[in-house]
């Protein structure tokens, strides 16, 4: 019985760039890889033994893409649909599934604010909709229509009646524009904030430095030294931070945070020197633009609309202060003295104690 010919392979140029993009690909699947590579070997005129040896795969393997490619192009390439295992679950079971998890837990009666998927599955079992089912199948079900009840996303309504007007001014200042009219040179951008009830904390033992096969260690026990204020105003277009830490806020906090930035070049001769703060009790209305007019007259403040403090941009470095500082210790200077007059030695009125992380036991040490 004579040999069957191999199937000849032509090529056009979109083919041919297609083609090389996917056998070059370290993106796509490796069996999409080797099939274009074996259909490349095929248009240069390679033998399919001589392709099996070069691309590390059986001469049927060769056989089989090769002609798919010679009969249906691209597509052809692309695995068939396989049968695989019927279906445990009706389409009517999936349904429910899915309705049941696009309904708050508190309408079934549950004392959950969310969806997991243990506490899913549970409840179908509950409910009858199937006999068994685990929440890695739920899951699954949940994947096809992108439904992930066990997250959740924050929103809030606008009550500030000015809120376009008042927005639009925070943010032509941040793309450097006031009213119409472009900031000069010698005009500046000041984003301010306070962030309140951070922890002052001083671990009872030193923190020892990650190593070899060991992460940073942490001593779970640690002083308190009370709720500090930290205060910081951000340069938005120069990128510098001026901060200081208070026993709580208000104006005299706030006023210092000012005569620190203010004192200072470029800000103390500069023509104006904007400041955006939200609507908080240290700076909020008319009083509070006056009492810094009078004080720095080069001062302009600018507030954010009610309840919309997520336009300030110094928020951003109060997140990453949180991120990288406060969450396992405050510095030791924080809390070291509870007599210093400057707000900016973080000066603690209440008494330290220690913690072990759950609720505060009063001790004195030694």
């Amino acid at each position: 019985m004579p040999a069957c010919r191999a199937r000849q392979i032509t090529l056009t140029a979109a083919e041919r760039h297609r083609l090389k993009a996917l056998a070059y690909s370290h993106t796509a699947g490796y069996q999409q890889v080797i099939r274009a590579r074996i259909v490349r070997d095929a248009a240069r005129g390679y033998s399919n033994a001589k392709i099996a040896g070069r691309q590390q795969v059986t001469v049927d393997t060769v056989r089989r893409w090769r002609g798919r490619y010679a009969d249906e192009g691209m597509p052809g390439l692309a695995d068939r649909p396989r049968p695989g295992r019927p279906p445990v679950f009706t389409a009517v079971q999936v349904a429910e599934v899915k309705a049941l998890a696009c309904q708050l837990p508190a309408e079934t009666g549950l004392p959950l604010s969310r969806w997991s998927g243990p506490e899913l599955a549970d409840e179908i079992i509950a409910r009858g909709i199937a006999w068994a089912i685990s929440p890695s199948t739920v899951r699954r079900i949940l994947t096809a229509d992108a439904l992930k009840p066990w997250q959740h996303q924050s929103w809030i309504f606008i009550r500030d009646p000015d809120f376009a007007a008042k927005a639009t001014r925070v943010l032509d200042l941040y793309a450097r524009t006031y009213q119409g009219v472009p900031l000069g040179p010698d005009e500046y951008v000041i984003s301010s904030d306070e962030k309140t009830s951070i922890q002052a904390r001083c671990r009872c033992h030193p923190t020892l430095a990650p190593g070899v096969a060991r992460t940073m260690r942490v001593n779970h026990e640690y002083d308190r030294g009370g709720a500090l204020a930290y205060l910081a105003a951000y340069d938005v277009h120069q990128a510098r931070v001026f901060s200081h830490c208070s026993p709580k806020t208000g104006i005299v906090p706030f006023m210092t945070l000012a005569e620190q930035v203010m004192t200072q070049e470029p800000y103390a001769s500069a023509k104006r020197v904007f400041w955006v703060v939200d609507n908080g009790s240290s700076h909020r209305g008319q009083a509070a633009i006056d009492r810094l007019a009078k004080r720095f007259p080069n001062a302009v403040m600018v507030h954010t609309p009610v309840h919309a403090s997520w336009l300030n941009q110094v928020s951003v470095t109060s997140r990453s202060f949180s991120a990288k500082s406060s969450h396992l210790t405050i510095s030791p200077a924080l809390t070291r003295s509870k007599t210093a007059s400057s707000p900016s030695s973080g000066a603690i009125t209440r008494p330290p104690g220690r913690s072990d992380g759950g609720s505060p036991r009063p001790t004195s040490r030694t």
